[in-house]
C-alpha cells in the first residue's frame, strides 16, 4: 500500500498534466492540415494549423474568419464571406454585401461575377484561390453546426509559422 502512495505522490503531477493535455486536445484545440490549393496565397497545401474548436461556443462567426467546414467527404478550410440573411455579390472582383461595397483585408485570386442570397442560419464560405476552390458556390451555404472552428495559426512549416491575417 505504501508503494501506491509513493507512486502517486511522485507521479501525480505528470498524470494530471497528461489528463489536462488530453482534455485540451479533445475539446479546445487540435492540429489540422491544409489539403489542396484552394486557400493559396494565404495558406498552402500541407500547412499545419491549430484549429480553435471553442471560440464559436462563446463568440459569433465573423466575416473573413478562416474556418474549418465539415462536409460529408472531408474537412475544408475556407474564409467566411457571407453571413446569415445577407445578399453577397462579386462584380469586377469587388465584394458587395446587401448592395454596399465591402473592402477585403486580405489578398485573393480573381473572383468571377456572381450573386447569392445567404439563407438564415447559414454562412457563405469561399477559398482565397477563387479559381480553384470547392466552396459555397458549389457546396452551398454551410450551417454553424458544419463549422468546426476557426483557424489562424500556422505551426508548420516553421518558415511560415505564425498568425494568418
Amino acid at each position: 500500500m505504501e508503494e501506491k502512495k509513493s507512486f502517486f505522490k511522485e507521479n501525480g503531477i505528470y498524470i494530471v498534466l497528461v489528463i489536462i493535455v488530453l482534455l485540451i486536445k479533445i475539446f479546445v484545440v487540435s492540429p489540422i492540415r491544409v489539403n489542396g490549393a484552394s486557400m493559396n496565397n494565404t495558406l498552402y497545401d500541407k500547412d499545419i494549423m491549430i484549429l480553435d474548436e471553442i471560440s464559436y461556443r462563446f463568440n459569433d462567426i465573423k466575416r473573413f474568419d478562416i474556418v474549418v467546414v465539415e462536409t460529408p467527404d472531408e474537412y475544408l478550410i475556407k474564409r467566411v464571406v457571407g453571413l446569415p440573411g445577407e445578399t453577397i455579390k462579386y462584380e469586377d472582383n469587388i465584394l458587395y454585401i446587401n448592395g454596399k461595397e465591402v473592402k477585403e483585408n486580405f489578398t485573393h485570386k480573381e473572383t468571377k461575377d456572381f450573386e447569392a442570397k445567404v439563407p438564415e442560419g447559414k454562412y457563405f464560405v469561399l477559398g482565397d484561390n477563387r479559381t480553384n476552390s470547392s466552396d459555397s458556390r458549389i457546396i452551398g451555404a454551410v450551417s454553424k453546426k458544419q463549422i468546426k472552428g476557426k483557424t489562424s495559426l500556422i505551426i508548420f512549416p516553421f518558415s511560415r509559422a505564425g498568425i494568418v491575417k
